[in-house]
């Protein structure tokens, strides 16, 4: 063999081994990222492969994606409000306390007309809600501020873990062990265990991108409510500002990460939190997708939040 030949083998191997690596050790990167959202896949895009669905900007089998979603937030679940915290530098809790107040959750006896002790207080299911942030925030508006003390909230949660966190900081309020607060695993998608027309307010924080079947869930949380009953989901959106959008995307596809990784020991988990995020319709996709559930939509449909980073999206179930 001559030296010339040897050199043309050496090459291939390396480009070979070189190419394994790469197989064997992907790594996913803000530039690598940038590059997929600066053309965003459309939130329907999964429907033009029969039994697909995203996760982030993979495209994987609908049937592996309950499984999926669930891994990831049994990982974040002992952490989820520290990176929340971090991710919004705590502006979220701004955002739900402003869902919260504008819902105004809680019938007052003092201004109610219904004298009926079946119509005291609302029946609320919150759904995604594990760690219990939005249905504590509820009970305390509608026991304070409208003097309810019979209103109560149901946390549904698919994921065990969020559900158990939802538990353990419910023995820091005066909602624990009473009926007024329950915690029920369940997927949004099929609720079984609750009966037609039966909820006054459904709400949905930060969950719903998750859900492999929006359009479903959407038409199950139209059935579970009474006529003249409330959809209200507060979901992260589409900021209104080129400029703005373009720190917000830094931020969120390289901070974002790393801090899942530095705090959580989890940066896979938050690399596809952000990913969900790009991936979710913009705020008059996802009205549409409301008013083709059946709702009626107040206004414009939604309220947008810092910017639209996050948005308030509302239906009203026809009386």
């Amino acid at each position: 063999m001559n030296v010339t030949t040897s050199r043309v083998l050496l090459k291939r191997q390396l480009l070979a081994g070189g190419k394994r690596r790469a197989i064997k050790e992907p790594f996913r990167c803000f530039s690598c990222s940038a590059r997929q959202f600066q053309q965003p896949p459309s939130p329907k895009s999964s429907q033009d492969a029969p039994g697909t669905t995203h996760f982030g900007f993979e495209t994987i089998a609908e049937a592996l994606k309950e499984q999926k979603v669930k891994t990831v937030f049994s990982s974040v679940a002992s952490s989820y409000d520290t990176m929340n915290d971090l991710m919004s530098l705590g502006i979220h809790r701004l955002w739900k306390d402003h869902f919260v107040r504008n819902l105004n959750p809680g019938r007052n006896p003092l201004t109610s007309s219904s004298a009926s002790p079946s119509e005291q207080g609302w029946n609320i299911l919150d759904i995604a809600g594990g760690t219990g942030d939005i249905a504590f925030r509820m009970l305390d508006h509608a026991s304070t501020i409208n003097n309810d003390a019979h209103t109560k909230v149901t946390v549904a949660d698919i994921n065990p873990e969020m559900l158990a966190e939802g538990r353990k900081r419910a023995l820091e309020t005066p909602y624990a062990r009473t009926p007024r607060l329950d915690f029920v695993e369940a997927n949004a998608e099929k609720l079984d265990m609750i009966p037609d027309a039966s909820i006054d307010l459904y709400t949905v924080a930060f969950g719903i991108r998750n859900f492999t079947h929006k359009d479903v869930a959407l038409r199950e949380a139209y059935r579970v409510l009474k006529p003249g009953g409330v959809f209200a989901c507060l979901e992260f959106s589409k900021v209104n500002s080129s400029l703005f959008d373009a720190v917000y995307k830094r931020w969120s596809f390289s901070a974002i990460p790393l801090i899942g990784q530095l705090v959580a020991g989890d940066r896979d988990s938050y690399q596809y939190l952000v990913e969900s995020i790009e991936r979710f319709p913009s705020q008059t996709e996802f009205r549409d997708m409301i008013k083709d559930a059946g709702f009626l939509v107040p206004g414009q449909g939604w309220e947008d939040m810092t910017g639209g980073i996050a948005a308030i999206h509302k239906g009203v179930k026809p009386l």
